[in-house]
């Protein structure tokens, strides 16, 4: 057999043909985050400036936010198992309307404001599994990575999008702003309720995204069978990965300004769009420890380049970044199928659950490590020190790896084959 062709021909093999609920389910990956961040960016600066709220207090309720929006995935997968992939997409989406809802009726009453928020975020942690999952059911192993990285894509392109659509009328009309993300949502929802269900392309028992049962039928937890070195790897990822995300901001804006932060960031959101779909096949056939190297690699050069503090240094270090976090966070969401016996949407969940502890990990200790960094006067210590990080935390990876549950096929870990059930089928099929 020949090779798959690599790159865009090979990008375009692997998505096409492409079924209608299919192209709708991309569509909505983009509109949905569209949405969402025409509100969720600027929701510091209406909380403390529109409702009034303390700093103090706007901190701890993103936190929360966050928290819940990460580590509630876990609760999403579990759901989807239960009831279905397409029953637990709809569920999310009405109750993140609700949340969009509450915070146009929060314009009016604002301590309705805080409810509203968690409301959004439960609604991104359902979701989100269930999506990823049925956007690959039934998908070969050789064409996941090319569904999953145009789901990415078109994620991050509705983020890019979104402040940009929304930044004039935050404060100036943040009424009609709720109002047409509400709806917007509406008409998502809709949408999603004329979606087929993924009945039959899946485990034993026909639940959407359903793979085999445990042996001897017995119902397992969300977090059983976890495959503990790309869960662990992914909680590292995002640690390191929240230093940029979190501080930037701070240490750009600074030294240039608010408007070249802000071509940082679409810098960044154009590299993932472009070139996480276009080396997936590429990212699939790498050996994992090879991808680790790499992202971590690119990681740490990123964060060094930072510390020059040039803008164009915050350009190619953000451009350095982001290339390390398209290998790894790809990387681990595909190695975390092929080792789990779990649902798609289960492992999705604990993957997002994984990134939460990161992100959050990132907000405590880096924080406190560039508060340290800026009373001393020298900021760029924090990227450096970030950088080091990247370099020496990964070596503590190899360990986890015997802690893998034994799902694999007898072979080597670094091969291409995904992990059988006891009665010798491929799960998910």
């Amino acid at each position: 057999m020949g090779e798959r062709p690599s790159g865009a021909a090979g990008l375009r093999a692997a998505l096409f043909p492409l079924d209608g609920p299919l192209r709708f389910l991309l569509l909505c990956s983009f509109l949905i985050p569209l949405g969402s961040f025409m509100v969720l960016p600027f929701m510091s600066v209406f909380l403390h400036e529109r409702l009034g709220m303390g700093l103090g207090t706007v901190g701890v309720v993103l936190a929360a936010a966050s928290l819940v929006q990460f580590s509630g995935s876990v609760a999403g997968g579990a759901l989807a198992d239960r009831i279905g992939l397409r029953r637990t997409m709809l569920w999310a989406l009405a109750v993140r309307t609700a949340g969009f809802a509450g915070l146009l009726a929060a314009l009016r009453w604002p301590p309705l404001a805080v409810g509203a928020l968690v409301l959004t975020c439960c609604g991104a942690a359902l979701y989100l599994p269930a999506n990823k999952a049925y956007l690959v059911h039934g998908v070969d192993d050789e064409r996941r990575p090319a569904f999953l990285s145009a789901g990415n894509a078109a994620l991050h392109a509705g983020m890019a999008v979104g402040p940009l659509v929304a930044g004039p009328f935050v404060l100036s009309a943040p009424g009609w702003l709720f109002a047409a993300v509400t709806a917007l949502f509406l008409a998502v929802t809709a949408g999603h309720a004329r979606l087929p269900d993924a009945d039959g392309k899946d485990g034993k028992d026909g639940k959407d995204g359903e793979r085999p049962s445990a042996p001897g039928g017995a119902r397992r937890g969300p977090l059983s069978g976890v495959a503990v070195l790309p869960f662990a790897a992914t909680v590292l990822a995002f640690y390191l990965y929240f230093h940029f995300q979190h501080f930037l901001a701070v240490y750009a804006v600074e030294r240039a300004s608010g408007t070249f932060y802000s071509l940082v960031l679409l810098l960044c959101f154009v590299l993932v769009i472009v070139v996480q779909p276009l080396a997936s096949g590429l990212i699939r056939r790498m050996p994992y420890a090879t991808a680790l190297a790499a992202g971590f690699a690119g990681l740490a050069a990123g964060l060094a380049v930072l510390a020059i503090g040039t803008r164009p240094a915050l350009l190619a270090g953000g451009a350095l970044i982001t290339l390390g976090d398209i290998v790894l966070f790809l990387k681990n969401d595909l190695e975390a199928l092929r080792r789990s016996p779990r649902s798609d949407a289960v492992v999705f969940g604990r993957q997002r659950l994984a990134a939460g502890i990161g992100a959050c990990a990132s907000g405590v200790l880096g924080g406190q490590l560039y508060g340290l960094t800026e009373h001393a006067g020298h900021t760029g210590w924090f990227w450096l020190l970030a950088a080091a990080q990247c370099l020496l935390l990964p070596a503590v990876l190899p360990a986890l790896r015997d802690r893998t549950p034994q799902h694999l096929h007898p072979h080597d870990d670094e091969g291409g084959l995904r992990p059988h059930d006891t009665d010798g089928r491929v799960p998910g099929r």
